[in-house]
């Protein structure tokens, strides 16, 4: 690979470098696996999981505690990006205020993506708002108020459906709105995550921005095509999400890619193993072992993505409900061997 020389992103007055960012994924990017993605370095902006604007100004409003979504934000180092999603701009703004003052975030980013049918079908929220440009306009410009100095950024899929691709018409009003950077999933909602991104029309929104950033993302899942990203479109940083979930070192080998730097290998099975097991720590010691073992299912599945045996690995750790199984399964299948679980 040649060297690109890609330059350091800038959201506002925020540099961010290397140019690459964590996606917020609910359910996923919670702080134990931020904390993984930060050990093995690489990236440039983490992310937490999306908050829902509305459920945390209730909590606000009645004193409870904040949600675990945002677990561990108050401490961690930044820059750290917090993404809300809603379709009340007074809502949002306040929310987006609180985080700015009492958790001194360093982005506040507007989720108009989701197409999850329980935030657009039935919260007209995400991707949903794709369909009415001039209340996306309303949030963004409430929240820029609110949050300043603090960049409010967006991330859009490019259109609800393709037959109402407007990913340029709503880059236009994202700028003009004031947000300090733009991020582009390049699949429609109604793909969900099928098919592929289709980075030729996430390249062509760049001619539509006058000043702020665009930031590609979708398919990332090497640091290979993370180093086409750039040399290829038009893009001024990148978002890895999905596959980055069972491989967290993804991003330091993406960094070392377009910084012209050797590509670490993969780790082996057995290092993989050790930070699953780790990541497994990190959050049991958060939610105790009945909870956090349950909630280790999933991010354990990811681990194994890909790999030989992995159907049979999930269909055990599926099961697992206490740190004793789950220590019992990982010693039994992990590393993965395809070899058939025990009737």
């Amino acid at each position: 690979m040649t060297d690109l020389k890609v330059p350091p992103l800038r959201i506002g007055d925020l540099v961010i470098d290397p140019p690459i960012l964590q996606a917020p994924m609910a359910g996923f990017t919670n702080f134990a696996f931020r904390q993984i993605v930060r050990e093995y370095g690489g990236v440039g902006l983490l992310a937490t999981e999306m908050v829902n604007a509305r459920g945390f100004h209730w909590l606000d409003e009645n004193e409870a505690e904040f949600p675990d979504r945002l677990w561990g934000v108050e401490d961690e180092p930044r820059p750290l990006a917090v993404q809300i999603w809603d379709n009340q701009p007074d809502v949002m703004a306040k929310v987006g205020r609180r985080l700015v003052e009492e958790f001194q975030v360093s982005v506040v980013d507007i989720n108009f993506g989701c197409p999850v049918k329980q935030v657009t079908e039935k919260a007209h929220s995400g991707s949903y708002l794709l369909r009415v440009p001039d209340r996306m306009g309303q949030i963004i410009s409430r929240l820029v108020e609110a949050c300043a100095p603090t960049p409010v950024t967006a991330k859009i899929r490019l259109g609800c459906s393709e037959n109402t691709i407007n990913a340029n018409e709503i880059a236009q009003v994202v700028e003009e709105s004031g947000a300090s950077a733009l991020t582009v999933h390049g699949r429609v909602a109604e793909q969900y995550f099928k098919g592929e991104a289709d980075w030729e029309r996430i390249s062509e929104i760049k001619s539509y921005l006058k000043k702020i950033p665009l930031i590609g993302n979708g398919d990332l899942d090497s640091a290979e095509k993370v180093y086409r990203a750039f040399r290829d479109y038009n893009v001024d940083g990148v978002m890895i999400a999905r596959a980055c979930l069972g491989r967290p070192w993804l991003f330091a080998q993406a960094a070392a890619a377009i910084q012209g730097r050797p590509i670490p290998a993969e780790p082996t099975l057995v290092e993989q193993r050790d930070c699953m097991l780790r990541h497994y720590d990190l959050v049991v010691d958060r939610f105790g072992p009945s909870k956090g073992t349950l909630l280790m299912r999933k991010f354990a599945c990811c681990y194994a993505q890909a790999k030989p045996g992995a159907r049979h690995f999930r269909s055990a750790v599926g099961n697992v409900s206490t740190p004793a199984e789950f220590y019992e399964v990982v010693e039994k299948h992990f590393p993965i061997s395809p070899v058939p679980l025990p009737v």
